[in-house]
């Protein structure tokens, strides 16, 4: 959670150091400008009294109110979220360095000090924490969109694992072994038993009677007379 906390003290920084050369250096050039690129970008010292950019000029304590309350929602959020993508958390400290470091101008000069002057597009003149602000704005912008676009494609992904295959659903046509509960499997030997218990006697009565037939042949043969 130190990211975003130090991020923004190292915008901080830059922004208040490169302010405070230039202003020192740029004012005693003539047009207070110094060109790096001809008619493409320069260096220019300017005044800004309004909010970033130079739009709506002296409007001083209402950006002060609204940059405050920015800033402080920005921590509250930043706090309570914790944002475990890298992106988001420079991102974060991005924004909120820029914010703290233009709230400086604000309170110590009654301005802010600008510099960055974008000729070839005839754009207003800015800074680096104003920069820092529209960069941490789209690089949080694009992170959200990467995060959202993976978050989609895993459900997806997810959803079509869990669904069941064609291979692996069940064949309708083919038969399926019923398994017979135990209370069939006792009725079963039960009926068993008792149809083996039925046969036992006729068994034993047919081999009473063949011994009985076979007792009186003998007894028939041993009393008939001599010839």
């Amino acid at each position: 959670m130190l990211l975003p906390f130090l991020t923004a003290a190292i915008v901080i920084l830059v922004d208040q150091v490169t302010k405070a050369l230039l202003a020192a250096y740029l004012p005693t050039l003539p047009e207070r400008t110094l060109p790096l690129i001809e008619n493409v970008l320069h260096l220019t010292y300017v005044e800004n009294r309004g909010a970033a950019f130079g739009m709506l000029a002296d409007h001083r304590w209402v950006f002060m109110v609204l940059s405050v309350v920015g800033l402080a929602a920005i921590v509250l959020i930043t706090l309570r979220e914790k944002p475990k993508s890298v992106w988001i958390r420079v991102a974060v400290g991005l924004v909120l360095g820029g914010g703290i470091a233009n709230m400086i101008d604000r309170v110590r000069l009654g301005y802010v000090v600008d510099f960055i002057d974008c000729r070839f597009i005839d754009f207003y003149v800015f800074n680096v924490a104003d920069s820092c602000v529209c960069v941490g704005c789209a690089i949080y912008f694009v992170a959200v969109l990467i995060m959202e676009f993976r978050s989609a494609k895993a459900k997806k992904a997810a959803e079509a694992e869990g669904a069941p295959t064609d291979e692996d659903s069940p064949d309708e046509n083919a038969e399926t072994p019923v398994e017979e509960s135990p209370a069939a499997e006792s009725a079963a030997s039960e009926t068993e038993r008792a149809e083996d218990d039925a046969n036992s006697p006729v068994s034993e009565d047919s081999e009473d009677g063949e011994e009985k037939s076979s007792s009186d042949a003998g007894e028939s043969s041993g009393e008939a007379p001599d010839a």
